[in-house]
């Protein structure tokens, strides 16, 4: 059997008629079903209310004083909560299978957006572990923050720090904790990859009128003395393994002195090399050694900030009236 449409078109009878996809969500928002959806959800939210308190209630009469043990209760009786109303939501408005599949997929987004730094650290953490920036042991900088790197877990890595109110680079006895997402927007500076010591200076400040010359030789025997042996095999091993994996290219090695003037004075500026780790103590061995070689070396005075005041050759000092002689 064939019925006959309006235009002249046949449709044979038992056939389904095309649906417009508006009439789905018309049905769906129906006044009963949306009436019947918002009474339940209503109903939802009071009994999760209702149960809330009650178990709020009970724990705060059994713990005295309230305390942390109420306030782990009062934190894990939210989440159950949270996540009764959020099933029972879904349940309520989107029994279907094709609506719960599009209410994860929204969940799903709205997550990713939610944990966007947390999922930035997870690959951070993967970054460090495949690109090795830096591993456990080394001695890095970030943002302002130096320390040896003690921990690295999957949303972030542990230093123990060195510096900020300690002088120099030595422990300050606190670990600090770093997202790994910072690296990706932050530089990192590594003082051991690849090649485990640093440039260090040192400058002595001697006045105008001191032997620039003597003190320069002061500092260059300091340096010969205390400062590490640049012919070191270790040292020359370092550099020419760094050299096969970076572009690090030194030419001399040797310490060297630089001279150069300044408000207060003559600056003698010594350049060495030095282990990461024995930077303070090798300082410490320059300065006592020169500045117990300047104490014998009369022609040689450190220069501080001064402030001089220079008179003419005819200036004249003239006492006031009545002014008494000290």
């Amino acid at each position: 059997m064939v019925a006959r449409l309006d235009g002249g078109a046949s449709l044979k009878e038992g056939a389904p008629l095309a649906s417009d996809p508006m009439d789905g969500i018309a049905d769906w928002f129906s006044d009963g079903d949306l009436a019947g959806r918002l009474v339940l959800t209503l109903l939802l939210f009071g009994a999760l209310f209702v149960v809330r308190s009650l178990v709020l209630r009970t724990v705060r009469s059994r713990v005295e004083g309230g305390g942390s043990g109420y306030f782990r209760t009062k934190k894990w009786v939210a989440y159950v909560a949270t996540i009764v109303a959020v099933v029972g939501l879904v349940q309520i408005w989107f029994g279907g299978g094709g609506g719960l599949t599009t209410y994860l997929g929204i969940l799903s987004a709205g997550i990713a957006i939610a944990l966007a730094s947390v999922l930035e650290n997870l690959a951070g953490w993967v970054f460090i572990v495949t690109r090795r920036p830096f591993r456990v042991g080394d001695r890095v900088e970030v943002e302002g923050r130096s320390g040896d790197v003690v921990d690295i877990r999957a949303f972030r890595f542990s230093m123990l720090e060195i510096g900020n109110w300690v002088d120099a680079d030595q422990s300050t006895g606190r670990l600090v904790h770093v997202p790994n997402g910072k690296v990706f927007s932050t530089p990192v500076a590594n003082y051991t990859e690849g090649f485990p010591y640093i440039w260090d200076e040192l400058s002595v400040m001697v006045t105008f009128e001191s032997d620039w010359k003597a003190a320069e030789r002061i500092v260059v025997a300091s340096l010969k003395d205390h400062a590490p042996d640049s012919t070191d095999p270790q040292i020359v091993n370092s550099i020419r393994e760094a050299g096969e994996q970076y572009l690090i290219r030194y030419q001399h090695l040797t310490p060297t002195t630089y001279v150069s003037v300044k408000d207060s004075g003559v600056m003698i500026s010594g350049r060495y090399l030095v282990g990461v780790r024995t930077r303070r103590s090798v300082k410490d061995a320059l300065w006592r050694s020169i500045l117990e070689a300047l104490a014998e070396e009369a022609k040689v005075d450190l220069a501080y900030p001064t402030s001089r005041i220079v008179y003419p050759d005819d200036f004249i000092v003239r006492r006031l009236p009545g002014e008494s002689q000290a």
